[in-house]
């Protein structure tokens, strides 16, 4: 057994030790394993990396580590050791007092982490009065002082801010204070990074190394963003549908992996030195039928002479839109310029790139052209129909048209609708097809197109996993047979491997309809791949506009070379 080779060679005792662990959701008459006798050990001062896509157990593990898996509906075997105590056998009364001591973890999502309702000094104070029995005004002086070492500013003026008047970063930081407040022996971070952007991203992952470098703390780091992991983890273990499939040093697993399903990972991510025709899935490794074909600069300058010798389907002219904030009632008005005299073109059959940190105005843009936000001032411009001057019944019509992808399908679609009924809902608005026979029919050819069968007209929802749902917000927009489609964060909330998938489809039906594409993302290495053009936004300007390969070799402005040095690079 690997881990006991593990044990031998360190000549130490790990300090948390999951052996033969599985996992049931259910009772007796209906239960579902998801994990499979899983065995690992972490060891003081080190990282160690669980990587896997969507539905290989990597939360759950850590959840089961944690003791917050509800136990009327699970079943656990195995034991679950730390510092030779079985976690399995500890009562809810004492796993109080290892939970957020001793073990603590930060969460994926901050914003649903953190109590909205309660001021985030507050929040990180509680966890220091009750664990170590701090008076309020010694828990509020050490907590600005963890707000200080995770090098969040203003940390006076944080402690007594909501969760919702921060940004992510911000309260990903928050998250990471509470975490570390009473000095844990093992930190938990589940996806702590994964709706950062690459410049907050890096910070991030720089704050949790010095601080396990400075505590000697053991980590679980979990992510499904590989060359992140590779940057952080002395040690990786592979999971796939609830087993281990691989648990190696980190060189070892990114160099010279053995399993196939971690070449398939590590071969899914879109790369930052070529470009290929298809990115490879998981299905197409496994099955031997995937082909690499690099797209040729030549076959790329080819491409676009055709396009750009054409009129652009989109002119944005000096557009800027301007909120106002105010503090108090006698208080002078702040203008916050979120897209500041922003001109480009966006030309048919052509994917533009737009890629900045959080706050740099990109979705505020999307959602201006869309017409989903009324503009300040200047032109959008649409096959040459000014869309700022258009009444409410005429952008209504032309919403068929240009469409939008949004970032979390879950939160727009409808849940007490069926699959099927909330595609068909948008055809019936807009006139498409005669009958409601005729609209089923080209719902299951759209269903079927994005990767979906039949059964997938009857589900809801929450049946669905996040790029089963991802799918079928493509098919609603495909639905409208648009011209122009923003694709805003589409993929950010996505696994490696389902992240290929849709990427691949996005292409795919680019090429058959003619689509033309505004690609938002702050995951840079997924925008090169996709675009034609990038524009890089900044403090809602245009900071660079240029041919995608030509920015990313060649960078014009010391913030673009910031972000793209940002980038993981993995090993």
């Amino acid at each position: 057994m690997l881990e006991y080779l593990i044990f031998v060679l360190m000549k130490k005792k790990p300090l948390l030790l999951v052996e033969n662990l599985s996992l049931s959701f259910g009772n007796k008459e209906s239960s579902l394993e998801v994990l499979h006798s899983i065995s690992f050990g972490v060891y003081e001062n080190e990282i160690l990396g669980i990587v896997g896509e969507s539905g290989s157990g990597k939360s759950v593990t850590s959840l089961s580590i944690m003791g917050l898996l509800p136990k009327k509906q699970t079943k656990l075997v195995g034991e679950i050791l730390f510092e030779q105590n079985n976690l399995l056998k500890t009562d809810e009364k004492e796993f109080r007092k290892i939970r957020g001591r001793e073990i603590a973890m930060i969460f994926q999502e901050p914003m649903s982490a953190l109590n909205p309702s309660l001021k985030c000094g507050f929040q990180v104070a509680e966890i220091l009065r009750h664990h170590l029995k701090m008076n309020a005004s010694k828990a509020k002086k050490e907590t600005i002082s963890l707000f200080e070492k995770v090098k969040l500013p203003r940390p006076n003026e944080i402690y007594n801010s909501y969760p919702h008047q921060i940004s992510g970063g911000q309260m990903q930081r928050v998250m990471i204070a509470m975490a570390i407040a009473c000095k844990p022996k093992i930190l938990i971070a589940d996806e702590p990074t994964t709706a950062l952007d690459v410049t907050v991203q890096k910070e991030i992952i720089s704050l949790l190394k010095s601080i396990q470098q400075e505590t000697k703390m053991a980590m679980l780091f979990i992510s499904h963003d590989l060359n992140l992991v590779s940057e952080i983890a002395d040690r990786v273990v592979v999971m796939y549908k609830g087993d281990i499939v691989e648990n190696a040093t980190t060189e070892e697993i990114f160099k010279n992996p053995k399993a196939e399903y971690t070449k398939a990972l590590l071969a899914s991510r879109p790369s930052l030195n070529f470009r290929l025709v298809k990115l490879p899935t998981i299905a197409s490794i496994a099955d031997n039928s995937f082909e690499p074909r690099e797209v040729k600069s030549a076959e790329r300058a080819k491409r676009h002479k055709t396009i750009y010798i054409q009129k652009p389907i989109l002119e944005i002219t000096n557009l800027e839109k301007y909120y106002f904030s105010s503090v108090g009632i006698f208080s002078k008005k702040e203008i916050v310029k979120a897209v500041d005299a922003v001109s480009f073109s966006v030309f048919e059959g052509e994917t533009l790139g737009l890629v900045g940190e959080s706050g740099c105005g990109k979705s505020t843009l999307g959602r201006t052209i869309l017409q989903l936000e009324k503009a300040t001032s200047g032109s959008i411009k649409y096959k040459g129909k000014e869309l700022t001057k258009l009444s409410k019944i005429e952008i209504r019509k032309l919403r068929k048209e240009i469409q939008i992808i949004f970032q979390d399908p879950y939160s727009s679609l409808n849940p007490r609708l069926m699959i099927g009924q909330a595609l068909m809902e948008p055809m019936e608005v807009h006139g498409l097809g005669k009958s409601k026979k005729e609209r089923k029919e080209r719902v299951l050819s759209l269903l079927d197109k994005v990767g979906l069968n039949e059964s997938y007209f009857y589900r809801y929802p929450h049946e669905l996993s996040g790029g089963q749902r991802q799918r079928v917000g493509i098919a609603r927009t495909i639905a409208m047979e648009p011209k122009l489609v923003i694709c805003d964060e589409s993929v950010s909330a996505l696994d490696i491997s389902v992240q290929a998938q849709v990427l691949n489809l996005l292409n795919e039906l680019k090429n058959d309809f003619g689509f033309t594409y505004i690609f938002i993302s702050h995951d840079l290495a997924v925008v090169k791949y996709m675009s034609d053009q990038l524009l890089v936004m900044n403090k809602g300007k245009i900071e660079e506009l240029g041919d995608a390969d030509e920015i990313y070799a060649n960078p014009q402005t010391e913030y673009s070379k910031k972000l793209i040095e940002a980038i993981p690079k993995g090993i």
